[in-house]
């Protein structure tokens, strides 16, 4: 049985641009869940580029099997990881994945070398170049 995954802003343009990594993620095509936070920094990006709302929505969301709306237990753990991890200078988006990955226990990849340092418990981050 296959098991979910979660994805990052990051990781999903990677899919989108076919850009290096993406042949990693491509097997996890069907498995894929992903923050609405994340699937909105995603939307900004291709949208800034002249394309149309539904243009849009229709290259993201063949990629995705879920998208978990941002709840109130997310927005508490994103907000206690902005302090665990000042260091680095991590979006909303990236937080709201990271608690994402932690309420629901699943592995985490993401395309954005400045995690490659980040050790956090209870989130297990898998690093696509």
């Amino acid at each position: 049985m296959s098991h979910n995954v979660i994805l990052d802003s990051s990781g999903l343009l990677v899919l989108l641009k076919n850009e290096p990594g993406a042949d990693i993620l491509e097997p996890l095509l069907g498995r894929i869940v992903m923050s609405s936070i994340s699937v909105c920094e995603v939307a900004e990006s291709l949208l800034n580029s002249e394309m149309t709302l539904q243009e849009c929505q229709e290259s993201i969301l063949p990629f995705i099997s879920t998208i978990v709306p941002f709840d109130e237990e997310q927005a508490f753990l994103a907000a206690e990881l902005k302090k665990q991890i000042k260091d680095y200078d991590l979006s909303l988006a990236d937080r709201a994945c990271l608690a994402l990955g932690q309420t629901m226990k699943l592995p985490i990849y993401i395309s954005n070398k400045e995690w490659e340092n980040l050790q956090l418990d209870e989130i297990d981050i898998k690093l696509i170049l």
